[in-house]
């Protein structure tokens, strides 16, 4: 990267000293290791498969494995305020996180802060190992994500105490390779009411449980529907308690979120350097490309935009890691986060002309990314309006 290419060398965001190294091999590693591997992991089957083990073991060699993983699950227990400086880095591709063992870190936490005995015992620390995958199913194909009250897959108590789960889910990531999937079910009451429910943690091995269909994203593969049809669930595989689900969701939520804005911040800082590196080396009838104002109106807005974000993104982070309450501060930085990267990559497509929408760059990817972000992990709408009435009941009272 260029001096001041996306405004690094004077950011106040930027890593420091020992945590600037560390950074910097996560950056090689994805760069390197992962980047070159990504038509192959963007197929999905056995063959990414094979791939993703394949990158996880140089991980784990190259002693960058695991690296916000709590130590009592066999991570490298990185804060989260340290980690979000490296996240850029290796969210640059969208297979970073699963490559270098991060991508386990909302699940395996909520695991082992909610879990009983034997959900502990059984699967926080094989997922941060890599030996399992796990998914999160929330939201059902008749109901819109933005309102989990409507949810009506059901989990219905047997006389043993045990779970016996119906219902269906969709857009759940990862649903086709997964082990173990967390789902949201209705243990009381009806579709609507602002009670009764509940996250129960189910094998994927059990009976009654079925992938659907994949459902590509923008013709992008990696999201799914799945079915429970009377699958059975003992009942110590409930997370947290009966009819606790939104507060458990809700913590995962806020962390989730910013998680993502910084892993777009690391897509958009990507694009943003492919847009430079095509501008100072492309060169048409009317002289380089960097010589036109409109051009140079591209470059200035998209970094505008980079150093903008940045800073929303980390004061989420560090409202999240001091405990307090940041649904403004992570509201904010999703919207603007989502914003930018489409923003960006949206430039650097357009700087590229034709050669930006065909497979010879990752430009395609990241403009998917970008304008997916919008709606993964609630749309714009449901954040801004979520910020204004949070901030106008303050001034209110």
């Amino acid at each position: 990267m260029a001096e001041n290419g996306g405004g690094a060398a004077y950011d106040p965001c930027e890593p420091v000293g020992a945590d600037a190294e560390l950074r910097d091999r996560v950056a090689e590693f994805v760069r390197e290791r992962v980047m070159p591997r990504e038509p192959v992991l963007d197929a999905g089957g056995p063959a990414a498969a094979a791939a993703l083990r394949e990158l996880q073991a140089g991980a784990k060699e190259a002693g960058l494995w695991a690296l916000p993983l709590p130590v009592e699950l066999g991570g490298q227990g990185i804060g989260l305020t340290r980690y979000a400086r490296l996240a850029e880095a290796e969210g640059a591709s969208d297979h970073g996180p699963a490559a270098l063992g991060s991508a386990s870190l909302l699940d395996a936490t909520m695991l082992w802060r909610h879990g009983g005995d034997r959900v502990r015992a059984l699967y926080p620390k094989r997922l941060t190992a890599g030996e399992l995958r796990t998914c999160y199913a929330m939201t059902d194909p008749d109901s819109p994500g933005t309102d989990p009250f409507l949810t009506s897959t059901r989990a219905v108590e047997q006389a043993d105490g045990s779970w016996t789960v119906s219902g269906r889910k969709w857009f759940t990531s990862h649903a086709a390779e997964a082990d173990v999937v967390t789902v949201l079910v209705r243990t009381d009451g009806q579709p609507g009411d602002r009670t009764g429910l509940s996250l129960l943690v189910v094998p994927t091995s059990a009976p009654g449980f079925r992938v659907v269909r994949e459902l590509p994203v923008l013709g992008a593969s990696g999201q799914w529907e799945i079915e429970f049809d009377r699958v059975p669930v003992d009942a110590d595989h409930l997370l947290g308690e009966r009819g606790g689900a939104l507060a458990v969701a809700g913590e995962r939520l806020q962390l989730g979120r910013t998680l993502r804005c910084l892993r777009w911040l690391g897509q958009a800082q990507r694009a943003f350097d492919l847009m430079c590196e095509r501008v100072n080396s492309r060169t048409g009838a009317r002289g380089a490309l960097g010589g036109h104002q409109l051009v140079q109106q591209h470059v200035f807005e998209s970094l505008l935009a980079l150093r903008s974000t940045r800073p929303l993104v980390h004061e989420a982070v560090a409202g999240i890691a001091a405990g307090r309450d940041a649904h403004v501060e992570v509201g904010l930085a999703k919207v603007a986060a989502a914003r930018m990267l489409q923003q960006v990559t949206d430039s650097a497509v357009q700087i590229h002309g034709a050669a930006g929408l065909g497979p010879d760059t990752p430009l395609p990817a990241l403009y998917r990314s970008g304008r997916t972000a919008r709606i993964l992990d609630g749309p714009d709408e449901l954040h801004i309006t979520g910020v204004a009435r949070r901030v106008l009941r303050e001034y209110g009272a």
